[in-house]
């Protein structure tokens, strides 16, 4: 067998959290086209809906769409068990959802500070735990979170303290788990995506004018595409990843390097 036959996914069961749209939909869309069953979670279900009917068609792949909250220990819990319920097993995960709250330190509110590190840390906590159990139980799996390159750079010129916190928290709790769980066959690595060009952040009237301050920064001098970061994440999800573990990934076009 070549390597890109053990790339492949075949008969492999996956979620992937913030899944409608942006980066979740892509890495969504790889799995499926790699041959996994893949179930979209998002708090936008009739947008779920449709990213699951769109991959379905398009990979010919059992694809389904689940509403969730992930900040919601219950909802997770129940998430998951749907997914073993209706995919017949579950090997993987992309804790992705997330979400960003710009606002100066000394004038954000602890609400908003909550907030943000609800989504985007307490909620990879309980997808990766959630999920990790289950895998724990059953033979192994991979889970893959999505930090950011914030986790290691202070990005400018928004003021971000609570996102960059929150995702520097991503990669150490992934590294946490990874040690803890090392032994007991379940991985867990993470991606440091740098500015990517989804669609929300190309049509957001707010984030426009940074864009041009943002490329001007980077090295390659541009936005990243969500399709930048789908085979890393394939390469995680499946076998030929056995020795990798702990790590993360910086998939910035070397912003992070100066």
């Amino acid at each position: 067998m070549g390597i890109i036959e053990k790339m492949r996914l075949d008969g492999k069961k996956g979620f992937v959290t913030g899944a409608a749209r942006g980066i979740g939909k892509c890495t969504a869309t790889a799995f499926a086209e790699a041959g996994a069953d893949i179930a979209i979670v998002d708090m936008d279900l009739e947008t779920a809906q449709v990213t699951a009917q769109e991959i379905a068609q398009a990979t010919g792949r059992k694809v389904i769409a689940l509403k969730c909250d992930v900040t919601d220990e219950t909802q997770v819990q129940a998430m998951v068990d749907m997914v073993v319920e209706q995919l017949g097993g579950l090997d993987f995960c992309h804790a992705n959802a997330g979400i960003c709250i710009n606002a100066a330190a000394d004038e954000m509110t602890y609400a908003q500070w909550k907030k943000n590190i609800d989504v985007n840390l307490n909620s990879v906590f309980l997808t990766d735990t959630i999920a990790g159990r289950y895998m724990l139980s059953h033979g192994g799996g991979s889970i893959i979170n999505t930090a950011s390159m914030s986790a290691h750079i202070v990005n400018v010129p928004q003021p971000q303290c609570a996102y960059n916190a929150s995702k520097a928290g991503v990669i150490q709790l992934t590294k946490s788990l990874a040690v803890e769980w090392a032994k007991r066959g379940v991985r867990v690595n993470s991606i440091s995506p740098g500015y990517i060009g989804t669609d929300l952040t190309l049509s957001s009237e707010t984030l426009k004018p940074l864009i041009a301050q943002w490329n001007a920064m980077a090295p390659m001098g541009r936005l990243g595409k969500p399709e930048e970061l789908e085979s890393i994440c394939v390469y995680l999800a499946g076998d030929t990843s056995t020795f990798t573990t702990g790590a993360d990934f910086g998939l910035d076009g070397a912003f992070t390097c100066f």
